[in-house]
């Protein structure tokens, strides 16, 4: 996977043929087919790999914390960490997910969904527990919150002003700022 993440950033998806991954990582056609059934589901799994990883890490939070506020803290600071974490897989995604076939592409939104469900669910809950303000649209709170920390793969880098846990860090504070209630 890591050999054809480099490749497919360098030539894109349909730039790179399976016997150019085979051949950069030193083993056979049999051996990619043993783990993969086509290039495509290789692209599937490289989405897979970060989305599932957000998305653990977010049902981790909302079990863990009984506060909104806590548990929006953490699910914002682990998918920050994803952009650390999985860079290569993000920015290939991205450039190359349309070409993701429909039965793939359907899986890779219902996880997308069951994330950006839980960050609604737990601004809805922060909002009925009073932990946030009681004028916020909880879906358009969302889509910002999942907006704004995306983007962070265009211009993040490892070798940056600031660490991914200092990031992270900047992205709770604005958010937060703008969504706990005045009165907490």
């Amino acid at each position: 996977m890591h050999s054809a993440l480099h490749l497919f950033e360098e030539k894109g998806f349909h730039g790179v043929t399976v016997h150019e991954i085979v051949e950069s990582t030193g083993t056979s056609k049999g051996g990619f087919y043993h783990h993969f059934t086509s290039k495509d589901e290789l692209l599937f799994v490289i989405h897979d790999t970060f989305i599932t990883y957000v998305l653990e890490k977010a049902y981790i939070a909302k079990n863990t914390y009984d506060s909104p506020t806590q548990k929006l803290q953490q699910i914002i600071k682990s998918f920050v960490q994803v952009f650390d974490l999985y860079k290569p897989h993000i920015s290939v995604f991205y450039q190359e997910h349309v070409y993701l076939k429909a039965n793939y592409e359907e899986l890779i939104k219902k996880k997308r969904d069951q994330f950006k469900d839980i960050i609604i669910d737990t601004i809805r809950e922060g909002k009925a527990t009073g932990e946030f303000r009681e004028d916020l649209s909880e879906e358009i709170t969302g889509m910002a919150i999942l907006g704004m920390v995306n983007w962070t793969y265009k211009w993040y880098k490892k070798s940056g002003e600031k660490s991914i846990d200092e990031i992270g860090d900047i992205y709770v504070d604005l958010i937060m700022r703008s969504i706990v209630s005045p009165k907490m």
